[in-house]
C-alpha cells in the first residue's frame, strides 16, 4: 500500500491528524469491499456503492493533503492513479451488479 511508504514522511503535526485520518479511511475501504465481496447478491451493489463513496472521501482527503504541500507532487500523482484504477474497477463491479439485477435470468440466475 502505496500510503504507508508516505505516512511517515509527512509532518508530525499533521500525520496523527489527517494522515491516520487516510490511513484509516484505507482500512475501511479494505473491510468495505471484502464485505462487499462475501454479501448477498442482493446487498452488493449497495455495499459497492459505499466503497465508491468511502473512494471519493479518500480522493478528497489526499487532494487536501497535497494542496497543503504535506505530499509531494510525485506522490500525490501515484496514489491518485491508483484510487482512480481502483475507483474504474469498484464502478465496473457496481454496472455488473446493476445488470444483473435487471437481468437475473441472462447472469444464470432464477428470477
Amino acid at each position: 500500500m502505496i500510503w504507508v511508504g508516505i505516512l511517515p514522511h509527512i509532518p508530525k503535526s499533521s500525520r496523527y491528524s489527517i494522515g491516520t485520518r487516510i490511513e484509516n479511511k484505507f482500512i475501511d475501504l479494505l473491510e468495505s469491499s471484502y464485505t462487499a465481496y462475501f454479501i448477498e447478491k442482493d446487498k452488493k451493489a449497495d455495499n459497492i456503492s459505499e466503497c465508491i463513496f468511502s473512494l471519493d472521501i479518500l480522493k478528497f482527503l489526499i487532494s487536501l493533503t497535497w494542496e497543503s504541500k504535506l505530499i509531494s507532487h510525485k506522490q500525490y500523482g501515484e496514489v491518485a492513479t491508483k484510487l482512480d484504477e481502483t475507483g474504474k474497477m469498484f464502478w465496473g463491479w457496481k454496472k455488473s451488479m446493476d445488470q444483473i439485477k435487471k437481468n437475473p435470468t441472462k447472469s444464470g440466475e432464477k428470477k
